[in-house]
Order: structure tokens, then C-alpha cells, then sequence
């Protein structure tokens, strides 16, 4: 599995077994990551999270190709894990 999907599925996992957990993830993500995984995400990274319910799937896509190469290797370090 991928670094940042062990990330997803461990968060994931815990936001449905603590409801404390999932308010603050849903309050504020990019800290209570950092926190949890002892990470400093950086500024230029942002995360969002959507919580579902039984009538709504969201999907998220990759970047648009149209990225400069700066900001494409800023995405693939952060889905490597190195900084999410």
C-alpha cells in the first residue's frame, strides 16, 4: 500500500472508531495528522476532508496535467508520503 493511502486508511479508520477523533480531523486535518503521524506538513500543502453520507460519494482526482513541474513534484512528494 501506498504511504499516503496507509495514512487515509489509518485515519479513516480512526475517525470511525473515535468521534472525538473525527471532529477535530474535520475541524482541523492538516494538524491532527501532523500529530498523529509526529509529520510537519508544509504550508503549501493543504488537506481537505468531506465527510459523506449515505446519498453522496465524493472522488478525488489527480492533479490536471496542466501543473507546472514545480507544483507536480510538490504533489507527488506529498502523495509519497514524505511530507503529508
Amino acid at each position: 500500500m501506498h504511504a499516503a493511502e496507509e495514512i487515509c486508511a489509518h485515519v479513516t479508520a480512526k475517525a470511525v472508531e473515535s468521534p472525538e477523533f473525527r471532529a477535530r480531523l474535520l475541524a482541523d486535518p492538516k494538524d491532527v495528522i501532523g500529530e498523529e503521524f509526529g509529520i510537519t506538513i508544509p504550508d503549501s500543502i493543504d488537506i481537505k476532508v468531506q465527510e459523506s453520507d449515505m446519498n453522496t460519494i465524493y472522488l478525488a482526482l489527480p492533479p490536471s496535467s496542466d501543473l507546472s513541474e514545480e507544483q507536480l513534484e510538490a504533489v507527488a512528494v506529498a502523495l509519497d508520503g514524505s511530507c503529508i
